[in-house]
């Protein structure tokens, strides 16, 4: 399946120097997908020297041409939305309709920075001298590598590189080794709408040896990382060696607070739409459930009643709602947190093991704990799959303090009607992202980003292309 593909440099695909590959897995079967190109220092070095080529055309390249051919892209991400489906349930596990809406948001993103492309604004201001005008402008940051994680790798490719080729960058990309498919799709797409050759690069191999040469690199000027925490410190300490800008967004551990004047019913589809999709290997999938005390038995009976008709399987099958764990390694994981838990005192309400009658395939069934407390480890250790730990509160006040208690901060759920709490609640969670009496998050038209450990700047939204953009300031003279 990767024989059309291998390595994306200079506009077109070829093998790489040593004609190495990898093995890709399909988490559902345990069978080998094909045999993917594996880079070499020598394919690195050609991707850096092409790339800097590319952004010497690029960055020169009319706006209103570049959101033209940006948003080609995005039309044709629609146009081949079933094969980008296949290849993210092959890779990653999720359902077809799950890879569908992922498809369609990566095309959103696409379009809205094709009309960002456009709107690079500058300004003008009179100075404090009568014969001078100050004059503010932006010009792009320069080559960006950009490091694509295995979860979302169709949409996350498509943030990273929309956002670069809008503001007049070339990128050299990098997906992880479990999903290079979905983004070598997306990579061929780009070409075909136009996309001068340089201006993006794709290398496909191992994700330490090619980033570390990336960043060895005085080309690259800026790196986008969507990864774990303990990852985004080694990138970030690299990039400090060159002072690179970085972009990061990393681990997630989202509470999710459920106060006593809601309709539960609703929440509950709220929780298990969000808890499950795939799989929970999400960055803002709910991970702490604080339910009011005078409501968890009704909440808890209404989410496991839900969970325990959510279809697993195969996500190719019709129906299936949660497919596999993406990995033998993030199964053995979350195994090992189960026990864990348990072991520090949480008692099991339902799952906390494999299904039965799968020989094959890294599947977990939806896992509710009871009896948890705040010090267990399932709270502070991002669990990266369908594992569900109840807690209860007395107060807002209280459970606001206790969700804070964490050192990452990417997303907050709050479920309430009363206005005081909604606003209260939102703007003392230490999060970058809150979702008040919803569960969507993350669109195209939104900032989205973490504080604390979660890292820093932000995709989508007006303001994410600033961070692939250097301010320039001229302090002009009108005579002399």
């Amino acid at each position: 399946m990767y024989e059309k593909f291998g390595q994306f440099i200079d506009g077109k695909w070829q093998q790489a120097e040593k004609k190495e590959t990898y093995e890709v897995i399909n988490p559902a079967t345990e069978e080998v997908i094909g045999k993917a190109s594996k880079a070499s220092s020598v394919d690195v070095q050609r991707a850096l020297k092409s790339a800097q080529k590319g952004l010497e055309i690029w960055k020169n390249t009319a706006p209103w041409q570049r959101a033209y051919i940006i948003r080609k892209i995005a039309e044709l991400i629609r146009e081949r939305k079933d094969v980008l489906a296949k290849w993210l349930t092959l890779e990653v596990g999720k359902p077809l309709t799950e890879g569908a809406g992922e498809v369609a948001a990566a095309a959103d993103i696409f379009e809205w920075n094709a009309e960002e492309t456009k709107r690079i604004y500058g300004q003008s201001f009179q100075t404090r001298f009568s014969e001078t005008r100050g004059h503010i402008y932006y010009q792009p940051v320069g080559v960006v590598a950009a490091l694509i994680p295995w979860n979302f790798p169709t949409l996350l490719a498509a943030r990273k590189i929309s956002t670069a080729l809008a503001a007049g960058c070339s990128v050299i990309c990098k997906p992880d080794v479990i999903t290079p498919g979905s983004v070598m799709e997306l990579i061929n797409i780009c070409k075909e709408a136009g996309i001068p050759d340089g201006v993006i690069n794709m290398l496909s191999g191992d994700p330490a040896e090619i980033s570390n040469e990336l960043m060895d690199s005085d080309i690259v000027k800026k790196v986008s990382i969507t990864g774990s925490t303990r990852v985004g410190k080694i990138i970030l300490k690299k990039a400090a060696d060159k002072v690179q800008r970085v972009t990061m967004e990393l681990s997630g551990h989202s509470p999710f607070i459920v106060c006593e004047d809601v309709d539960i019913n609703k929440v509950v589809d709220i929780a298990i739409a969000g808890k499950f999709r795939n799989n929970g290997q999400v960055c803002i999938s709910p991970n702490r459930f604080y339910i009011q005390e005078n409501k968890k038995d009704e909440f808890v009976g209404a989410f496991m009643d839900r969970a325990k008709k959510l279809k697993i399987g195969n996500g190719m099958e019709d129906d299936v709602v949660l497919g596999p764990l993406s990995t033998a390694k993030r199964l053995d994981e979350v195994e090992k947190l189960v026990e864990t838990t348990k072991a520090e005192g949480a008692k099991v309400l339902m799952g906390g093991k494999r299904p039965s009658g799968f020989n094959k395939g890294y599947f977990f069934e939806p896992t509710v704990f009871d009896n948890v407390k705040d010090n267990f480890t399932i709270m502070k250790e991002e669990p990266f799959g369908p594992l569900v730990p109840i807690l209860t509160f007395k107060t807002f006040e209280e459970v606001i303090e206790r969700a804070n208690d964490n050192d990452l901060g990417l997303c907050s759920y709050l479920y309430t009607n009363s206005m005081d709490q909604a606003h209260i609640g939102s703007e003392k969670l230490e999060s970058g992202c809150v979702a008040v009496n919803t569960g969507v998050v993350a669109v195209a038209e939104a900032p989205f980003g973490g504080i604390k450990q979660t890292g820093y700047g932000r995709e989508g939204g007006s303001g994410a292309i600033k961070d692939y953009l250097n301010v320039k300031y001229t302090h002009m003279g009108l005579k002399i």
